[in-house]
């Protein structure tokens, strides 16, 4: 394996910011062509709000080179988007021409994030059919706060594991350290596909709670992106979803130290 096995775990302190499921598939024009109101309809009890983006209209006398070079950096840029937000707005659903997308910023488990695209990918099949899938992508956003655990003074040498801390590791050397990043490709096993891990220290605005000054904490934040390109087939979605959420969790685990694993305080993973 990729990483060393680990048993699954559920964290009560919980660093996951955000959860990002996306699916591509050939283009399919009828999604820009008409308003998806039949597929809002089947999905309207769960994701209630509504909001388009329209395309994005470059300005006019740009050189083709340039325009083609902003359309490819940006993955929005010459296509409309439709978002659905769940009534809490911690859940949203994108789709376009080219992909649906499920987003969660209050992760707990992945049954329930898998239960929710369940729904939404059932109706996307019932109304637009595609093909087949050409990407499928799981991207998990770790946060990791000292202050939340009570490690304020602790170095992040002793929380990360040295692969991951790099420079932040050396005593003497940590403390001078105002910024690093670092980002890497690396092949899962099994012919899974691969994850795409970037992380980094950031510095994070935290209000007042007397309405002063933001209060600003260092933070570290793991950011995988775990994927595969190989082309699937409907029936094999969910196989190869769960196939990159155990590679993402043993990841994770492989990323940190004993000692921050203990301060996340990890539990067994209810049902099992």
């Amino acid at each position: 394996m990729a990483f060393p096995d680990a048993p699954r775990v559920i964290y009560e302190n919980n660093p996951l910011d955000e959860v990002i499921c996306q699916l591509r598939f050939p283009p399919i024009l009828r999604i820009d062509a008409e308003p998806p109101a039949g597929f809002q309809e089947q999905i309207r009890d769960e994701y209630p709000f509504y909001e388009t983006k329209e395309a994005l209209k470059l300005p006019a006398g740009l050189p083709q080179g340039l325009a083609q070079s902003l359309i490819a950096d940006l993955p929005f840029a010459g296509r409309k988007s439709h978002t659905f937000g769940s009534r809490d707005q911690v859940w949203s659903l994108s789709l376009n021409r080219e992909f649906l997308a499920l987003t969660c910023q209050a992760y707990t488990r992945w049954e329930d994030f898998k239960a929710r695209l369940a729904g939404p990918f059932e109706v996307l099949l019932q109304h637009y059919k595609p093909s087949f899938f050409t990407r499928i992508g799981l991207r998990y956003r770790d946060v990791i706060r000292r202050s939340r655990l009570g490690l304020q003074d602790v170095p992040w040498g002793e929380l990360l594991q040295p692969w991951i801390s790099g420079v932040l590791g050396p005593a003497g050397v940590s403390d001078l350290v105002d910024g690093m990043q670092s980002v890497c490709l690396i092949r899962l096993p099994d012919d899974i596909g691969r994850v795409q891990l970037s992380f980094c220290l950031a510095v994070e605005q935290q209000p007042s709670e007397a309405g002063g000054p933001n209060n600003q904490e260092v933070v570290f934040l793991i950011d995988a992106d775990l994927f595969t390109e190989q082309q699937t087939e409907c029936p094999d979605v969910f196989r190869r979803l769960d196939a990159l959420n155990r590679q993402s969790g043993l990841l994770f685990r492989w990323s940190i130290t004993g000692r921050l694993h203990d301060a996340l305080r990890p539990g067994p993973v209810p049902g099992r």
